[in-house]
């Protein structure tokens, strides 16, 4: 790894940092933070409070890398799996979060997980 990637990643951290100093997840509104690597994308509701992972979706898993395997481009991809953590959110009986962006632009696939977060019934972030 050269020292450019690794001071890449250094202010990324940096500035997840920054954005955590403002966003915390309780128990009524949990936070939803996005991991995005050059391939894949994760996301993961997380009680904050209670230091607690409430449900997450990444495309590595089997049956989620099922339902993308139509979709083209990593945009699309990210927006099915904002639906389907909305759906798992619901189902755990979550319909209001904070969103996370770790330390991502709002741009492009963090912004496609975003809406389709929205689409699926995921509300107020």
């Amino acid at each position: 790894m050269s020292d450019r990637d690794m001071l890449k990643g250094l202010q990324r951290t940096r500035r997840h940092q920054r954005v955590r100093k403002h966003v915390t997840g309780s128990s009524e509104r949990p936070r939803l933070c996005v991991f995005r690597s050059n391939r894949h994308i994760s996301a993961q509701i997380v009680d904050d409070s209670k230091s607690h992972t409430l449900c997450a979706v990444t495309t590595t898993a089997h049956e989620v890398s099922e339902l993308l395997r139509d979709a083209k481009g990593h945009v699309e991809k990210s927006k099915i799996v904002g639906r389907i953590l909305a759906e798992r959110a619901r189902a755990a009986g979550i319909t209001k979060v904070v969103f996370d962006r770790g330390g991502y632009r709002y741009h492009g696939r963090v912004k496609a997980l975003a809406e389709g977060a929205r689409e699926g019934g995921l509300l107020e972030f």
